[in-house]
């Protein structure tokens, strides 16, 4: 579901010691680590590394130590241990005791079973958004990430297509007013992150998903909840399908 947009934190200083090999591979040597605010170590360490999984800057398969990633952020091991934890809960990584971390792959199955789930708790998502009386901006919302799709489109501009489709997402789920929803949406949405922009560019242009959302955000201004399930529901069902499809047509099998 996208999700509303996060900002990708990046580094763009060499590290204060040497980076290992295994480190490079994913990381630009001209990269430093973002400036650090006023959040807790663990939080900065959790966010960069999300962000470079989620980025593909840290590609699957791949390994990393805890000192290869201190290193990387520059702070000691024990934010960064409970960083990999955060991220293991969300299934992003997997952690292996005194090996660091591993950057989980996705195979066609995995792909397949996360896009039946978001099938399933969106459209509950939409139906429970069509059944609130006060739906508060969220349908504005929709309207203007719909919008802001269109004028992508226009200028084949994906990335910022992409973007947009987020928001779409992130609305409509928070529209439903259901906390464990929107949780259990955001972890798989951001499993298949990076799937979704690997096959950005593979796609067909995206005219008819913009049209698809138009027809569920009228649904859910016009409380008509079974309409905005189905057409949810059918929406990610053909979403699920071409990206699958795509990665099996690619040789995509496992990313």
């Amino acid at each position: 579901m996208p999700a509303s947009p996060r900002t990708r934190s990046g580094v763009t200083a060499e590290p204060r010691q040497k980076t290992p090999r295994a480190v490079t591979t994913a990381v630009k040597a001209s990269e430093k680590p973002a400036p650090r605010g006023r959040a807790p170590f663990s939080e900065q360490a959790y966010q960069d590394l999300r962000a470079r999984i989620l980025d593909n800057r840290m590609p699957s398969g791949e390994q990393f130590t805890e000192e290869q990633l201190a290193a990387l952020l520059e702070m000691s091991r024990t934010p960064v241990r409970e960083a990999m934890l955060r991220l293991e809960k969300e299934g992003l990584v997997e952690v292996r005791p005194r090996h660091g971390m591993r950057i989980r792959p996705l195979s066609v199955n995995d792909v397949r079973e996360i896009y039946e789930v978001l099938t399933g708790l969106e459209s509950t998502a939409a139906a429970l958004a069509a059944q609130r009386e006060d739906q508060g901006d969220y349908v504005q919302q929709m309207r203007s990430a719909i919008k802001d799709m269109d004028k992508a489109l226009k200028r084949d501009d994906r990335r910022s297509w992409a973007a947009a489709d987020e928001r779409f997402h992130t609305a409509l789920v928070e529209a439903a007013g259901n906390a464990r929803i929107s949780e259990l949406v955001q972890t798989f949405f951001d499993q298949s992150h990076r799937v979704r922009m690997l096959t950005l560019f593979l796609r067909p242009m995206p005219i008819n998903s913009n049209r698809d959302h138009e027809a569920v955000a009228e649904a859910v201004a016009s409380h008509d909840a079974k309409r905005a399930r189905e057409l949810h529901h059918g929406h990610r069902e053909r979403s699920g399908k071409m990206l699958v499809d795509l990665l099996i047509r690619h040789g995509l099998t496992r990313i």
